[in-house]
C-alpha cells in the first residue's frame, strides 16, 4: 500500500485526486493539507511514502514545502503536482530535490504511474515536462553545451563500472526494482548503489542524475 499525503489550498482539487488515487486500491491517503507548513506537519506526523504538493500555497508554498520535506524526511518522497509548467518552477523543485513533477491537466492514468514510479523509487516527470527538460538539454548552444558534457564524462570516470551501469539504469527512468531484474540483483542493493552513485555525482535526486547520464552520453537523446 502506497500512503499518500495530499497538499492543495483547494478542496475541490484534493477530493479530485483523492478520487482518482480512491479508483486504484494501491493507494491509501493518510493525510491532507491546505497550505505548506499543513504538508510540512503531516508528513512528520505520518510519514507517508509520497507527498502530492500544489505549487502555489498560502503561508508556505509547494516549493519551500517540499525542499523542507526532503530535508527533514527523505525518505518521502515528493511530487509537485500544478498549472504552471514554467521552467522556472521546474528547474527550482528539481534542484531541491524533488521526486517527480506533474500538470494538473494530465491524464489521470499519468497521477497515478508517476506516483507509483517514485514510491518504487523512481523519478518521474509529466511527459511534456520531461520533453522540455531534454529540449533545453539539447538546445544548449556549442561551447556550453560540449562544457557540460565534458563535465559529466569527468564526473561519470569516478565511478565504478557497476555504478555506470546502474547510472545508465536511472537515466533511462528505470525503477530499482526494474535495474534489480536488469542486473540480476537485490533490489536492497540496488537501493544501496543509488544512494552511492547519488553522492558521488553530488545531487539530491535521480532527476539530476539522469540529467548527467544523458550529458555523458549513457542514455541515447
Amino acid at each position: 500500500m502506497i500512503r499518500v499525503l495530499l497538499a492543495d489550498d483547494e478542496a475541490l482539487v484534493r477530493a479530485g485526486v483523492r478520487a482518482i488515487l480512491g479508483s486504484d486500491d494501491s493507494f491509501e491517503v493518510v493525510a491532507e493539507a491546505a497550505d505548506g507548513i499543513e504538508a510540512v506537519e503531516a508528513v512528520h506526523r505520518h510519514r507517508p511514502d509520497v507527498a502530492v504538493l500544489d505549487i502555489r500555497m498560502p503561508r508556505l508554498d509547494g516549493l519551500a514545502a517540499g525542499a523542507e520535506i526532503k530535508r527533514t524526511s527523505p525518505d518521502t518522497a515528493v511530487v509537485m503536482l500544478t498549472t504552471f509548467s514554467e521552467d522556472a518552477y521546474i528547474a527550482k523543485a528539481l534542484g531541491d530535490g524533488a521526486n517527480g513533477f506533474l500538470l494538473k491537466s494530465g491524464d489521470p492514468r499519468e497521477l497515478i504511474a508517476g506516483l507509483k514510479a517514485v514510491a518504487d523509487g523512481a523519478a518521474y516527470l509529466s511527459p511534456k515536462i520531461a520533453q522540455r527538460v531534454i529540449a533545453e538539454l539539447a538546445a544548449g548552444a556549442g561551447g556550453g553545451r560540449m562544457a557540460r558534457a565534458a563535465a559529466a564524462k569527468d564526473q561519470v570516470d569516478e565511478l565504478t563500472p557497476r555504478e555506470r551501469e546502474v547510472l545508465a539504469l536511472v537515466g533511462a527512468g528505470l525503477s530499482n526494482a526494474e535495474i534489480a531484474g536488469r542486473l540480476y540483483l537485490v533490489e536492497g542493493t540496488v537501493k544501496a548503489y543509488v544512494s552511492a552513485v547519488l553522492g558521488r555525482l553530488g545531487v539530491k535526486n535521480r532527476v539530476q542524475a539522469a540529467i548527467i547520464a544523458y550529458e555523458a552520453g549513457l542514455v541515447a537523446g
